[in-house]
């Protein structure tokens, strides 16, 4: 009250009346004042851990993640509503997926392979399940491809190739990159794109006893999770972004496949990177 009205009275006149010592009141005052400088303090403490999180993850985290990094940075407990309110004071929004439109058709492979996989997407052995599938991005104003292989295990993407043309040779590269034991996979699945129909492909898979599922004609949920996979890279990398060469391209891919898999924290995974789960439960077996 005596804060209020000091434009109107003096501090020792309202003291008087209320009978507060002065020295109590400009105690209590300060007080206060020091309070509302810790809370503030603290609120851009807040921000600035936000700031950073955001954009050491390449600006895609949303609430749900910059509320989980923040337990596992700071050990601070923070409501994604008071995130969303700081996010928005900061002038910070995660990426979003913007309309893509398919630039090639290709006809489907009418192989008689069945879905084995079966929208089983939750393997309990590292490497039992690998899918594949590929996206287009423009470089230098012509398009260029992406070709991935995922370990529906733990979501890590284990083989990765780009090149400008949209065929067998692109899932083979991708082969070439995977550093585990292509022995231990069980299945490879993929959907009917005639890309995955190739001499070479069979050969590979029957040397090393893969067998291979294909989604139903059509039905993109058949491979959901690949699918989902490339939907994040277009958010999180490719919209926005205009590469020139396919040399840019590259080392931007090698660096975002690097923090896919090491960094970024996975819904799916219980809020963990691939090669953290991975490695747990590694731990668990010994």
């Amino acid at each position: 009250m005596i804060q209020q009205n000091q434009h109107l009275y003096s501090v020792s006149a309202m003291c008087n009346v209320l009978q507060i010592a002065r020295s109590t009141f400009y105690y209590e005052t300060s007080v206060s004042v020091e309070k509302e400088r810790q809370k503030a303090r603290a609120e851009q403490e807040l921000k600035d851990e936000i700031w950073a999180i955001f954009h050491e993850n390449r600006r895609v985290y949303g609430t749900r993640k910059l509320k989980e990094e923040l337990k596992i940075r700071k050990n601070w407990i923070v409501s994604r509503r008071r995130i969303g309110r700081l996010m928005a004071t900061l002038g910070i929004q995660s990426k979003y997926a913007l309309p893509s439109y398919k630039p090639m058709v290709t006809p489907p492979n009418e192989a008689t392979y069945r879905n084995v996989l079966n929208r089983e997407f939750n393997p309990t052995e590292k490497s039992a399940v690998l899918v594949s599938d590929l996206t287009y991005v423009k470089v230098g104003g012509r398009w260029n491809y992406i070709c991935f292989l995922l370990d529906l295990y733990n979501r890590e993407i284990v083989g990765y190739s780009l090149g400008e043309r949209k065929d067998a040779a692109l899932v083979q590269r991708a082969f070439a990159t995977v550093k585990s034991d292509l022995g231990a996979v069980n299945i490879f699945h993929t959907d009917r794109g005639s890309e995955f129909k190739n001499a070479g492909i069979d050969a590979l898979l029957e040397t090393h006893q893969i067998e291979r599922s294909l989604s139903q004609k059509g039905n993109p949920y058949d491979n959901a999770v690949a699918e989902a996979t490339f939907k994040i890279l277009k958010t999180e990398l490719i919209n926005g972004m205009h590469f020139e060469s396919l040399n840019q391209l590259s080392l931007e891919l090698f660096d975002y496949v690097h923090w896919y898999n090491h960094i970024r924290l996975h819904g799916s995974l219980g809020y963990t990177s691939p090669v953290t789960y991975r490695n747990a439960a590694l731990k668990k077996v010994v």
